[in-house]
């Protein structure tokens, strides 16, 4: 996987650099390292104190800041990082961890991050600890990150199938590129050695009636989980509402393979569905949503996801033909929107997808 957040375990970084003074140097290199990551990669702080005045120059370069205090003392170590997943909107395997205590490694690394020791000293891991990678400063993270980045790269090539033994199948939805080289794409055996065009036509030969859209008033890093789970289940097509710029890095470039439509705004995208009578169906666990197992999806429509966080839209859920939440047995109030439309795409399915 992909790199898509780096969280500094800022009070066991300190340690390290030999100082509680929050407002000294010692963490030097933190500025670069918020410029090279910046833009393509979520910075969050993870701090034991809830009222620690945080560096200004620290706040400024992340996204999101998590206190240890407001979990119970009961909660494992590790409960943390996997929250600090959640904030960035990303599984915890596309999380690295930045932290001085070899506990913290093991930790990071028990909820399913990849754990760095800033080691400035040198003195390196104890208690067993086996981290994914230690650096003396923290201006060298950002060349971790890249490194642990071709490392997955070279993974996922290793994947699929290489050059096709000869004589190579004749038809013309076969790319000799492929056929000679090899496939290495994410896509299933049907498919293999096929030109994207060929499997984009044979795909819309065959798509079904529901069309999946998604809120994006945020920038939402959940989109890509949708969309891939939208080609996955054989969508119509998405339909991206709000910001026009999305991650497109959670996609695993399913996108390729899909029609995306953007729609500025919550008006532009209702009157399209109802100039081409398509029931809204709102998915959010909201007063009054029927459980989606037990409602009549309708066999052309549009299954709705808000954003990460607050959910569907008041405006949305307003304009929705049907709202549908998906039932739970838990304590979280609601599931992470990737989570929720594979669910909702796999419901749909099964009542109407013929196989």
């Amino acid at each position: 996987m992909t790199v898509r957040c780096v969280v500094l375990d800022l009070d066991a970084a300190t340690d390290r650099a030999g100082t509680e003074d929050e407002e000294a140097t010692n963490l030097e290199g933190a500025d670069e390292l918020f410029d090279d990551l910046r833009g393509t990669t979520t910075i969050g702080l993870v701090s034991e104190q809830p009222r620690r005045a945080l560096p200004g120059r620290l706040v400024a370069g992340t996204s999101f800041r998590l206190s240890r205090d407001f979990l119970d003392e009961s909660a494992p170590a590790a409960r943390i990082f996997a929250v600090a997943a959640a904030a960035a909107g990303c599984y915890p395997n596309e999380v690295v961890v930045i932290t001085g205590r070899s506990a913290h490694v093991t930790a990071a690394q028990a909820a399913g991050c990849r754990a760095v020791l800033f080691d400035p000293d040198g003195t390196g891991p104890s208690d067993g600890a086996q981290p994914d990678g230690s650096v003396a400063e923290l201006r060298s993270v950002a060349g971790l990150v890249s490194r642990f980045d071709e490392e997955d790269a070279r993974r996922r090539a290793a994947v699929g199938v290489g050059p096709h033994p000869e004589p190579w199948p004749t038809g013309d939805h076969y790319d000799r590129v492929l056929l000679a080289d090899g496939d290495r794409r994410n896509v299933v055996d049907r498919y293999r050695y096929w030109s994207e065009e060929a499997i984009v036509a044979d795909l819309e030969s065959r798509r079904h009636g529901f069309h999946v859209a998604v809120e994006n008033w945020r920038h939402d890093r959940n989109i890509g989980a949708v969309v891939r789970n939208a080609n996955a289940f054989g969508a119509a097509a998405v339909h991206v509402v709000g910001r026009r710029r999305w991650n497109r890095r959670g996609a695993m470039s399913t996108d390729r393979y899909l029609d995306v439509r953007h729609h500025e705004s919550i008006e532009t995208f209702t009157s399209w569905c109802r100039s081409e009578g398509l029931p809204i169906v709102a998915v959010d666990n909201v007063s009054g949503s029927v459980a989606i197992e037990d409602a009549a999806l309708p066999v052309r429509c549009v299954l709705v996801f808000g954003q990460e966080g607050p959910g569907v839209s008041e405006r949305l859920l307003t304009e929705a033909d049907l709202v549908c939440g998906i039932t739970q047995y838990g304590s979280t109030r609601s599931l992470n929107a990737g989570v929720a439309s594979g669910i909702a795409m796999y419901t749909w399915a099964r009542m109407h997808a013929s196989g």
